[in-house]
Parts: C-alpha cells; structure tokens; sequence
C-alpha cells in the first residue's frame, strides 16, 4: 500500500520552510530532492577514504566495487547489461561525445531526424555532429493543439539515408508521453540509430530500453532522487563499435572508453543508494522486478495527483493549460499560464503567499514554447509532481493560483 508520509520521510529536504511554513516542492523536473539512503551513501563513501582506480590499497579496490555496483543498479533499472552502461558529468555531456564518436563517418548525403518536441539536449548534439559533417537536418514537428508528434508524418520524415532518429520518451515541459517504439521501429527498417532522451520520463515511469527499441538511451540521476551525473545505456553492437574520443592510454572497451577523466565516485555511491530507494517500493524475486512494480505503483499514484491539478487548473477562469488530450499517456508534469501575468510573477506570487516552489521558463525546450507562442513572454509555468507530493500540496498549488484570478 502506498504511504506517502513514510516516503517523506526518507526526504531530509522537506522539513525546510518558506515564509513561516512547509515548502513544497513542484519543481521535481529541473532536479528531484535526494533521497536519504542516497546522501548516506555518499557520505559513507568520502568518509571511509576515496581513491581512483587501479591500485592495491583498499580504498582503491571499494571505489571500483562501488562502480560495478553502480552499473549494476543501473542496467537493472534501465533494462540493459552492466558492460552497456557509461557514466558521465550529465546527459547533455555524454551526448555531445556520443553523437561525435557516432557521426565520425557521416557525409552530406546522409540525414539525421530530431523533434520539435525535445528538450535541446537530444537536438544540439546531433544538429552540431551532422553540420560538421555536412549532413542535412530534419524535424519531427509536434502538433501544437495536441502537444503531440505527428507521428502519421514520419515516413515522409524518416527515408533511405537517415543516419539517427533522436527522440524524447517524454517531454519536460507539458509531459506528453511519446510511442517511441512506433518510431524507432520506423527508423530501424532504413538502418539508423535510435537515440532516446528518457531524463524526464525515468522518474515517473518504467523505462526498459530493450521494450523501447533504442540503440542509445540517456537519463540523469538527478531526476530520480541521486546525485548530478548522467547515464548511457548503450546497446552492445552499437557500443562495441563505437570510435570515442579518449586519451589514448585510456582503456578501449566498453563502457570504459565513454567515461573520459576521473568519474564521480561518490556520485557512483549516491546512485545505487536511490536507485535501492526505488526498489523498496516495489516488489519481485529480482532487482529489475522490483524496480519495474515500484515504477508502475510511482506512476499510478502521481497520474492521480497530476489529475486532480489538471482538473483543478483547468476548471479556473483566467488559466491556459497546456496539456494533451486524456488519451495521451502524460508524466505528471503540468504546464500552465495566467492571463495578465508572467510566468516568472505567477511563480513569485505563489511561493509568496504558499510557500509552493514552481518553475517558469522554456525549459530548453525552445521550439515547442516558441510554436506554442510563449516563448518571447516568458514560457510557461511547469508544476511537477513527485513520489513525495501530497493532495495537500496539491490543493494548495491550487488554491494560491485561484487568489491570482
């Protein structure tokens, strides 16, 4: 049974108070609170004595079995083998060195496909690859009115040609949940890569690369209670050909030849002690059952929260929501507008007068803000929701953006 006060519980970061009284956090999709058993890691880490690679000494020998256990609890919760899993500073990071190594043999008669819908972390390493190489540029284009792609275009879009397919398993700003299995099985049948943004829908969801089809699949753990570092899950075909940049007395294998430098030990540490967190929500004889119930439950509980906020929002007088259609499979992230306000005064006005934390912006995700005709007055408000969010909190995101009215 779901105990959402047993959860908070685990979070230190929700006992702070603004203005007298109980922050709440909606602001999980620029970065989650850490979890406790994350920052017990952590610390446990640094202050048993760290060390780098390689040498006979204990501390040296527990830092390379604090990574493998990392890989492990990563493969695991990303639906990939320990020897496809590479860690690095961020997602944006790991995908600028990927799509270099990956685009090392594109030519301008080759073209690559990225969305309107993305976050620029899955379209600026790609778009800057392929102009180096002279390849041309394609976009899926999102549907404004549904905030969906149109999908029913991408055989006009995807073609003999096509080096990589980049797409996002969800949207960071609005939460539309997009079918990329329909698409990478598209781009498969004319032989490109699949390169799959899941930094948003990894702490709302199961996501298992394998089901998804992606050769390249990109989360931060930052989004899922751990610490700032970012994970690749590359497929093994893939990773084994794939010419990094590296140092050269760098080893060559995979997944070593993707972390360039000294990795972030700690971090490391941290990521097992929230993925862990995560598991004790769940149930099943293996780690990766555990991890996949407790990611169905997650997503059960905060679909029910992020409607009660849709429906509340949208009832409002005065209150755009951007949102796709109830058909449409959604993270519980909720975009919305004030008329006669600015995101930036709307986020100011509610944290005055409730306390609630809530973002503004474009959230990097410029083209769809721009076609969605914000981008030049400031974007949107983006409340998100949490294993930790309450019907309390909730109610109350309400209540502070119905006083504006």
């Amino acid at each position: 049974m779901w105990n959402v006060e047993a959860i908070r519980k685990q979070f230190p970061a929700l006992t702070r108070e603004y203005g007298g009284r109980q922050a709440a956090y909606f602001d999980g999709p620029g970065g989650s609170q850490v979890v406790q058993s994350c920052i017990d890691a952590m610390s446990a880490y640094m202050i048993r004595g760290g060390a780098n690679l390689h040498g006979v000494f204990p501390s040296s020998v527990e830092t390379e079995e604090v990574i493998l256990h990392a890989r492990k609890r990563a493969a695991a919760f990303l639906g990939a083998e320990p020897n496809e899993i590479a860690f690095g500073a961020n997602m944006t990071t790991l995908n600028f060195a990927i799509s270099r190594a990956l685009s090392r043999d594109w030519t301008d008669a080759d073209n690559i496909v990225v969305t309107e819908l993305d976050h620029r972390a899955n379209v600026d390493p790609w778009i800057s690859a392929a102009k180096d190489k002279g390849a041309s540029i394609r976009f899926l284009q999102v549907d404004p009115e549904t905030l969906t792609l149109r999908l029913d275009e991408m055989e006009q879009v995807i073609t003999e040609g096509t080096k990589l397919v980049a797409i996002g398993l969800a949207s960071n700003a609005v939460g539309t949940v997009n079918d990329v299995r329909r698409v990478a099985d598209v781009a498969h049948r004319f032989g490109a890569t699949v390169a799959v943004d899941a930094v948003h829908a990894a702490p709302h969801i199961s996501v298992q690369r394998d089901e998804l089809g992606a050769d390249i699949l990109l989360c931060s753990a930052y989004k899922f209670f751990g610490p700032h570092l970012g994970i690749a899950a590359i497929r093994s075909a893939l990773f084994e050909r794939l010419e990094t940049y590296r140092l050269l007395p760098a080893p060559d294998g995979c997944p070593d030849k993707l972390e360039t430098g000294t990795q972030n030990h700690e971090g490391l540490a941290g990521l097992s002690g929230a993925i862990d967190f995560i598991a004790r929500l769940g149930h099943g004889e293996t780690l990766r059952e555990q991890l996949q119930t407790a990611m169905a439950a997650i997503e059960a509980e905060e679909e029910a929260l992020a409607q009660r906020l849709r429906d509340g929002l949208e009832s409002m007088a005065g209150v755009h929501l951007y949102t796709a259609p109830a058909s449409v499979r959604k993270t519980p992230t909720v975009a919305f507008n004030v008329d006669g306000m600015s995101p930036r005064n709307v986020c100011k006005a509610v944290l005055e007068t409730a306390s609630v934390f809530v973002a503004d912006g474009d959230f990097y995700a410029t083209t769809l803000v721009r076609k969605l005709g914000v981008l030049e007055t400031g974007g949107l408000v983006r409340a998100g929701l949490a294993p930790y969010s309450t019907v309390a909190e909730v109610d109350r995101l309400l209540q502070a953006v119905e006083r504006l009215g």
